[in-house]
């Protein structure tokens, strides 16, 4: 069985921000399988299905980014999944935009939602798919940044990512972290030029 988790920051006002990217990956995954989102527990609206052979789970934290963990405890928790089957999606401000990156294991690049995380499995130990949302180009507070609303020339950018986001997801249940990193950390961006993510 495989726990994927996308983060970010539950109800309408929050859709279309940057820390929501890790929902938006989610939603395409449910879309691709067919999997319906519509069961609410463990701090989360989830939904189960298969990709292929695989049993998977489909998980958004309702928690606010700040407390992801929380939630993640309790799906791991109750289906026992082990920290090898968990892949947690999530916005990268370190990442240009466009880009994706996965990686497993290491710190939380100052991601709150990743922090709560670690520090709720006291582990570090689990695959992570970051969506690069670059920094702001003129002076503006972080938080501002990450919570302000994509433009509509922005959404069909992202649109593409989303969906390379859940090609690489599907290379990662299939093939393991491994397959999916050779695969994806070469990346395009949203000008169409083949370039090496970081």
């Amino acid at each position: 069985m495989k726990l994927i988790v996308g983060l970010g920051n539950p109800g309408e006002r929050y859709a279309q921000t940057r820390h929501n990217a890790g929902f938006w990956v989610v939603d395409a995954l449910a879309r691709r399988w067919n999997i319906a989102l519509n069961s609410k527990n463990f701090q989360s609206i989830f939904g189960t299905g298969r990709c292929g052979e695989e049993r998977i789970v489909l998980a958004k934290p309702q928690t606010f980014m700040n407390l992801s963990g929380l939630a993640v405890r309790q799906l791991i928790g109750f289906w026992q999944a082990g920290l090898e089957d968990l892949l947690v999606i999530h916005d990268d401000l370190d990442l240009a935009a466009y880009r994706i990156r996965l990686k497993r294991g290491g710190g939380s690049g100052g991601h709150r939602g990743v922090a709560s995380i670690i520090q709720a499995l006291r582990s570090e130990l689990f695959a992570r798919l970051k969506i690069g949302i670059g920094r702001p180009e003129e002076p503006m507070p972080v938080e501002d940044f990450v919570l302000s609303k994509i433009t509509a020339e922005e959404a069909d950018a992202y649109q593409a990512v989303v969906e390379r986001c859940a090609e690489a997801v599907e290379v990662w249940v299939r093939s393991g972290i491994e397959q999916a990193m050779s695969q994806y950390n070469s990346i395009e961006n949203c000008g169409g030029k083949h370039e090496t993510g970081r």
